[in-house]
């Protein structure tokens, strides 16, 4: 079976570079038809007039057919817009859409940029629906995103399967060696759906325990007034992860409120987890998918500084728990996430629509 891989998405993202590389691993061929827009940019959210005019022109470059044949074909990550291209260079062929996140929920929900009502968050909600219904099959990551992603577009939940994020295992794998003394390590973007603050509280909560803070974004000025334990390093090359999972005394994940932070799993929890890092994320139903507290995570309560400090502390105390945590968290991974997992998962979901 060959599967085109299409459209104007971010090449290097984590989501799509693990899906292609699950599914050659699986025995599929994965072709590319990629016009470069969202690479080298580390916000690929602020887009400005000169990021629309390129967008404007790649859209016009995903009409032309590709020499390649193929059975099925796959819009990637961000491919909101390159659904109208990917239907017709499809040619009746099944098309699938991943796609990761709805730009309403992420720039009105969780991000506040803009108001439900305003001109811009019904353009966004727009843009989704129909990008989620030109689309025979949406593969969203969690249950709980699917759920949602069919009632945002008005599909039937039969045309939304789930297929979890998983990490890149070319880059993610088991080696952790904490180092001394103890950290606890947050990595991501510095949005609402992360809680950066939570995690800032909680470091005051734990004065004698080490925080590292890794990332840059919207909510960066909260670091600005960190408690003295709380070290901020605003950017680590992908390839350098690892070595900072390996070394962490224990991965921190998300912690927002929000609904979108509810329904997610963030890649960095699957980082963690392929690299064996215990890991300490909000008790969500998203999380609860693939993780149980005190098994093969703990679990806190989202927004809670004070239980995500005694998380933490419970972890730096005891080397056994955190032992515990991390082999039965790498065994979860393995189980539902690995790349072996999911490129079955991928591989036959796209047979049934071929079929």
């Amino acid at each position: 079976m060959r599967v085109l891989y299409f459209g104007t998405y971010e090449r290097d993202y984590p989501r799509n570079a693990q899906v292609i590389s699950a599914l050659r691993g699986a025995g599929v061929e994965v072709v590319e038809h990629h016009v470069s827009v969202w690479e080298g940019r580390r916000d690929n959210w602020q887009a400005g007039a000169t990021t629309a005019a390129r967008l404007a022109i790649a859209e016009l470059r995903l009409f032309r057919r590709p020499r390649e044949e193929f059975d099925a074909l796959v819009v990637g990550y961000p491919g909101h817009l390159d659904l109208t291209a990917a239907r017709r260079v499809a040619a009746g062929r099944p098309v699938v859409f991943n796609p990761l996140v709805s730009l309403y929920d992420t720039f009105v929900a969780d991000r506040g940029r803009f108001t439900r009502t305003s001109a811009a968050g019904r353009a966004l909600r727009s843009i989704d629906r129909r990008a989620l219904r030109a689309a025979d099959l949406v593969v969203a990551d969690t249950a709980a995103d699917a759920d949602f992603l069919a009632g945002l577009a008005g599909i039937p939940t039969s045309r939304v399967e789930v297929c979890l994020v998983g990490a890149e295992e070319r880059v993610f794998s088991p080696g952790w060696a904490p180092a001394d003394p103890f950290e606890a390590l947050f990595i991501g973007k510095l949005i609402p759906l992360h809680g950066v603050e939570t995690v800032l509280e909680a470091a005051r909560l734990a004065p004698g325990l080490r925080f590292k803070v890794v990332g840059s974004g919207q909510l960066e000025p909260l670091l600005h007034n960190r408690p003295p334990n709380v070290e901020h390093v605003p950017w680590v090359d992908y390839e350098g992860l690892p070595g900072e999972l390996h070394r962490a005394g224990c991965a921190l994940g998300i912690f927002g409120s929000s609904e979108k932070a509810l329904r997610v799993i963030p890649n960095k929890v699957f980082q963690a987890l392929a690299c064996g890092t215990p890991v300490v994320t909000a008790d969500t139903p998203a999380a609860g998918e693939l993780l149980a507290d005190r098994e093969s995570a703990l679990l806190v309560p989202p927004g809670d500084p004070e239980a995500l400090a005694a998380a933490v502390t419970r972890l730096a105390e005891d080397a056994s728990l955190a032992r515990r945590i991390a082999d039965a968290g790498l065994a979860a991974y393995r189980a539902r996430a690995s790349e072996r997992a999911l490129g079955e998962r991928w591989r036959g979901l796209i047979e049934s629509l071929v079929r």
